[in-house]
């Protein structure tokens, strides 16, 4: 049944349509180049689509192709593993190879960032649900409001409990009055009528004091039992005068949180974990030691190498939710390799990242392609911030042209960082326009020329100091 459930959700995700071409053409929106490396995600994501959909009794045995990204920083790693999860609504997340330490060691292990995935999972699940049940959330948060503002009548009789009077019975024409009351302020409640208007409402105070225990860092009993003295703490409420508004945006927000079954979204979350959770790994190559020249710190890093292995290769990590296993988790890792190479991480991990894509340093070319093709370029980028203002900013093709050639060019003699550095030249190239904009009252609009760019940047390129600092 849970095979299926996953399934079901899987092929919602990622359904026949999205062919590896398709991916590929998706990720053309955002990222330039890079083509191997593209094609190389898009077959493992639609591998997993295959495995799923594959014969019972071979589902198990196959296992994801992981993949080492090779090439400078700036060439699009991070950017392709990030669409990518997009792309097929799949739970990611990016760590740091370097960041990790041997067990035994201060620091975080390897296993931390499985946890960390299954939240992110439990998370996207949540907002799911949150979805479903969104309008039944509206509908007791407007009745918590109409109680407030237009008390309902009861029918049977009551007794004043402090004086010992019984109040007199309702009739029915006074409650036929105050349901025709109620529906009349349903209505303007909905239509945003009464949104200005002040009731006092009771919040919750924060959600308690939180409670820490020592332990080891990344213990998971330790983790567990902080949440659980925690949630032991009472809630304190606070009479709070709030517009209609504000309080019918928490009282929805404290209505979905009732609604939502929390023991389905973490079965559902940890399912996804499993089948279709990305762990990127950065900087796997600062973790890789040189066989020639061995000292301790390499020694350090062949552990963190040591305990990445049983994770990558499928293993079982507890969690304050349950037992999440990693075998069908996809792992890309990615790294520079400038001082060290592939083959100086252990052979046993290099066995479990099979697939190999080298990614190439960005050209002139690719530079004014980043500036002009993606939805997100960062042309386009400026060119709504300025809208924002009531301005309109316009760059001629000439222009584009000269901030790619000084782009490469910093690139080249100084220090490659790939497409960021486009941002540090923008930056310095349009900041004396977004500084004078808000006071601006009879230009509308701005056009930026090749020479505007010159004008504004070859000091600073010519300058060889100046580009180390500036740009």
């Amino acid at each position: 049944m849970e095979q299926s459930l996953v399934l079901s959700e899987v092929e919602n995700d990622l359904s026949r349509t999205l062919t590896p071409s398709k991916i590929v053409e998706a990720l053309d929106q955002y990222i330039i180049g890079q083509k191997e490396a593209k094609k190389a995600v898009a077959i493992a994501l639609r591998n997993r689509w295959r495995r799923l959909n594959a014969s019972e009794h071979i589902r198990k045995e196959i296992m994801p192709n992981n993949i080492l990204m090779i090439g400078s920083t700036g060439v699009g790693k991070t950017e392709i593993a990030r669409r990518l999860a997009q792309l097929a609504e799949a739970p990611f997340i990016k760590v740091e190879a370097s960041k990790f330490t041997e067990v035994g060691y201060v620091g975080r292990d390897v296993e931390s960032m499985v946890r960390d995935l299954l939240e992110y999972s439990i998370s996207m699940v949540k907002a799911k649900h949150k979805e479903e049940c969104l309008v039944k959330a509206e509908e007791l948060a407007d009745e918590e409001i109409l109680d407030i503002l237009i008390p309902p009548i009861k029918s049977n009789t009551e007794t004043n409990n402090h004086t010992g009077f019984t109040k007199p019975e309702a009739t029915q024409a006074d409650i036929e009055l105050n349901e025709r009351t109620r529906e009349k302020f349903r209505i303007k409640l909905k239509n945003g009528e009464l949104d200005d208007r002040h009731i006092e409402l009771d919040m919750k105070i924060g959600s308690g004091p939180s409670v820490q225990v020592l332990g080891p860092a990344g213990f998971q009993g330790i983790e567990g039992l902080s949440d659980l003295l925690s949630n032991l703490a009472p809630v304190k409420k606070k009479k709070t005068k709030l517009t209609v508004k504000e309080a019918r945006e928490y009282l929805i927000e404290e209505e979905a949180q009732k609604l939502i079954d929390m023991e389905a979204v973490t079965r559902q979350a940890i399912d996804k974990t499993e089948q279709s959770g990305i762990i990127f790994i950065d900087e796997i190559d600062k973790i890789a030691s040189n066989a020639t020249n061995r000292s301790g710190a390499d020694v350090s890093r062949e552990g963190v190498q040591r305990d990445l292995l049983p994770v990558i290769e499928g293993t079982v990590v507890n969690t304050k939710y349950g037992s999440v296993k990693t075998d069908h988790v996809l792992f890309i890792a990615a790294g520079a390799f400038h001082l060290s190479k592939p083959s100086d991480l252990i052979p046993e991990l290099q066995g479990r990242l099979p697939i190999r894509v080298e990614l190439s340093a960005l050209t002139e070319e690719d530079f004014v392609n980043i500036l002009t093709r993606p939805q997100n370029a960062l042309t386009k980028q400026y060119q709504a911030l300025l809208e924002s203002e009531g301005m309109e900013l316009h760059f001629e093709e000439d222009a584009i042209k000269e901030i790619a050639r000084i782009a490469f060019q910093v690139n080249q003699e100084i220090e490659n960082i790939g497409a960021r550095r486009l941002h540090t030249i923008m930056s310095n190239l349009l900041d004396q326009i977004l500084f004078d904009v808000p006071d601006m009252t009879d230009e509308r609009s701005f056009v930026i020329t090749a020479n505007d760019v010159r004008e504004k940047l070859n000091a600073i390129v010519k300058s060889r100091d100046l580009s180390r600092y500036i740009l």
